[in-house]
């Protein structure tokens, strides 16, 4: 892979950190390109030495991989005009934007034969503790699905999806989810405060209990309904706690909570098409 030229269409912090996690993995910085037509966002770049453009076509014209780190609203006219470039070069097109399935990319492309893959990364992939769900057509290679595989391994966790339909399902799990997991510890800091924590504290020990319990999850072979049992105590604070989440209907609201989302974005994707 660290012979393929990749190029990056739109700038963002989404691009910028999947570039600098292949860099981090010592991918050749001169391998690598990213296109914007806002100076001030590849102003940002330029201690990374890649190559930098304001111009889509200079960037493409040699580009093995392509990954559309744009809106989704902008995509098609981007595509259209990058389209016999990615032809000509049989380009891999990796796309990040929202809604767009991968029959209206080719359409956009006028390629029936382009292999394109789709991929719902998240907000954590800011700091390299992404999660990504990937869906390719058929057009792609072995070879490609693992190139994909790897830019967005260095930035996190990846995950191939069955169907292109259930990258609805990882924009309302994962996607969304750090959203969800904000509220509740949210939740837990004001709670600590009104039973008389300061602020500082409260916030620390969120924290650090909603990371500490992140890593014995994962760390662990045993399943989620496991370790919630190991750390709830017969007629103790835990179980007390525990019973009026159930009684709340808790597990109930945050799973209609995850079908909303996942139904807002079929509503988005039918939308844009």
């Amino acid at each position: 892979m660290q012979n393929s030229i990749i190029s990056f269409v739109g700038a963002g912090n989404m691009a910028a950190s999947l570039i600098r996690g292949l860099l981090k993995e010592n991918y050749p910085s001169k391998n690598i390109w990213a296109t914007n037509n806002n100076l001030e966002q590849l102003n940002k770049l330029k201690n990374l030495n890649i190559n930098l453009t304001t111009d889509n076509r200079q960037a493409v014209q040699m580009a093995d991989i392509v990954v559309l780190a744009i809106k989704p609203q902008i995509l098609k006219a981007v595509a259209i005009e990058i389209a016999d470039l990615i032809q000509e070069k049989k380009s891999l097109i990796i796309s990040l934007a929202v809604g767009i399935n991968l029959k209206n990319i080719a359409l956009y492309l006028s390629s029936q034969s382009s292999a394109i893959i789709r991929c719902m990364p998240n907000i954590p992939a800011l700091i390299g503790c992404g999660a990504t769900g990937l869906f390719a057509n058929q057009n792609c290679s072995i070879s490609q699905k693992n190139a994909a595989e790897n830019l967005f391994q260095s930035v996190g966790v990846t995950v191939w999806l069955s169907t292109e339909k259930q990258i609805d399902v990882v924009a309302a799990l994962s996607g969304s989810g750090p959203a969800y997991f904000f509220l509740f510890m949210e939740a837990l800091e004001e709670a600590a405060i009104e039973l008389g924590l300061s602020k500082e504290n409260a916030k620390l020990l969120t924290l650090q209990t909603a990371l500490g319990s992140a890593q014995i999850a994962i760390k662990s072979e045993k399943s989620l309904a496991e370790l919630k049992q190991q750390v709830t105590s017969p007629g103790g604070t835990t179980e007390q706690a525990l019973k009026f989440l159930k009684i709340s209907c808790f597990s109930d609201m945050v799973k209609k909570a995850v079908k909303e989302a996942k139904n807002r974005a079929q509503e988005l994707t039918k939308n844009l098409t």
